[in-house]
């Protein structure tokens, strides 16, 4: 199989195209001309969902907002007590965003039904798709209350949670125009669902090196983070020989070299400090204390619970011989979140189907498809990046990798309707 897939016959990547053009209209809305930024719950996200319910309207979908801004637009499956699959990512963005990062999974899954409602085929199941609006965590301190409502799993005492500007979610739901009371009643589903599958661009580079369009999540990261805090001995900088000192910023420094050394030993491990102070820090004198935080992430739970123990062991030890004090404080614990065997196999088997080489790889960053964890079956297809980066206006997929998935996404419908 080659790693560059052949061009589709007599097309010049229609579906890519469709789908950027879809794209750049959803860029332009946004709450600050210039650049794009749409936060949940924003005027602009109200725009931005009203765009995508006429979408999936004209697509043959019946859509509706739900009571925390969920966009879902249903495809009616060929018997009415069929079961259904729920294709979704989200369409908030982070501040100054590119404009692929989620919005790439929801338009690419309207392309792939509108595809089906102008061919007029129904399938044994339903297709329901969700543009989620609250993924990003861009406005409120909790996030992914969209994918969780939909898993059962919303907590409503994030209704009273306040944004920067003192307005609570609540609020903010009810200027949007939804019904939060109705939070119950949205959480209940009486159907079979055969699972949950999201699109999105990878956001790394691991695709691009490899020189693929698209690759299939095996499981998407858990994560322990936190603050470590190192207090020695501050004092002038021209009189403490260095013998004698306990340079609290020194013992910092040799820890996050140990922090980086423990990762890179252990494949798909990954661990990041992310921000370093020294409080009351000035350039003649030995920092006395030093903060700084800790990320560490692993598809597998086993594995980044013994590398915390690991990296915790050796801070210690670092910490006594150079006589330094620690204090480790890890709030954070996500688990990971695997993805189901049997839709991935699908989803492998409609890249191989492409000619495309099939690469797994995890998923390092958190996605809407992690909160459906031990709540449904999920996959997920990822889809290169330019460079590796996202949450940035450089943010590129191609229209040809665009082309690509969408493609895959339509072969893996029909591999799993065959299945039923």
């Amino acid at each position: 199989m080659s790693p560059t897939p052949p061009t589709p016959s007599g097309s010049d990547h229609p579906l890519g195209r469709r789908i950027t053009k879809r794209l750049d209209k959803l860029a332009a809305l946004t709450d600050e001309p210039g650049r794009i930024t749409r936060l949940y719950l924003s005027p602009a996200h109200r725009k931005a969902a009203d765009l995508v319910a006429g979408w999936m309207a004209d697509c043959g979908m019946s859509p509706r907002i739900d009571a925390v801004a969920n966009v879902v637009g249903r495809y009616e499956a060929a018997s009415p007590d069929a079961p259904v699959l729920v294709i979704g990512s989200h369409i908030d963005t982070v501040i100054d965003a590119g404009k692929f990062d989620g919005n790439l999974g929801v338009v690419t899954a309207i392309e792939v039904v509108d595809r089906l409602h102008r061919a007029g085929r129904r399938l044994p199941f339903a297709i329901e798709i969700v543009a989620f609006g609250d993924e990003e965590g861009s406005r409120f301190p909790s996030t992914l209350g969209g994918s969780r409502l939909l898993a059962g799993s919303f907590d409503k005492r994030i209704l009273d949670e306040n944004d920067i500007d003192g307005t609570s979610r609540r609020a903010a739901l009810l200027a949007f125009g939804c019904e939060p009371n109705r939070i119950d009643h949205d959480a209940q589903r009486t159907e079979r669902v055969l699972g949950y599958v999201e699109v999105h661009i990878e956001q790394g580079p691991v695709l691009e090196a490899r020189n693929l369009s698209v690759g299939v999540v095996t499981a998407i990261n858990g994560a322990t983070r936190g603050t470590i805090e190192v207090r020695g001995v501050g004092g002038h900088a021209g009189t403490i020989p260095m013998h004698l000192r306990r340079d609290a910023f020194s013992a910092a420094a040799e820890m996050a070299l140990a922090i980086e050394r423990r990762a890179a030993s252990e494949a798909d491990l990954v661990a990041t400090v992310g921000r370093i102070e020294i409080p009351g820090g000035v350039v003649n004198s030995v920092p006395g204390l030093a903060r700084f935080t800790l990320d560490i992430r692993s598809p597998a739970d086993e594995r980044r619970t013994r590398a915390v123990a690991d990296i915790q062991a050796e801070m210690e030890a670092i910490a006594v011989r150079r006589r330094v004090e620690l204090s480790v404080a890890l709030g954070y614990q996500a688990p990971a979140a695997l993805c189901d065997a049997r839709l991935s196999g699908l989803l492998a088997a409609a890249v191989a189907e492409r000619g495309i080489e099939v690469l797994r790889l995890p998923s390092g960053a958190g996605h809407d498809a992690m909160s459906f964890r031990e709540k449904w079956p999920m996959a997920m297809l990822f889809v290169r990046c330019r460079g590796g980066i996202s949450h940035s206006p450089a943010e590129h997929a191609s229209i040809e990798d665009i082309d690509i998935s969408a493609r895959v996404l339509a072969d893996f419908i029909d591999q799993l309707a065959a299945t039923l």
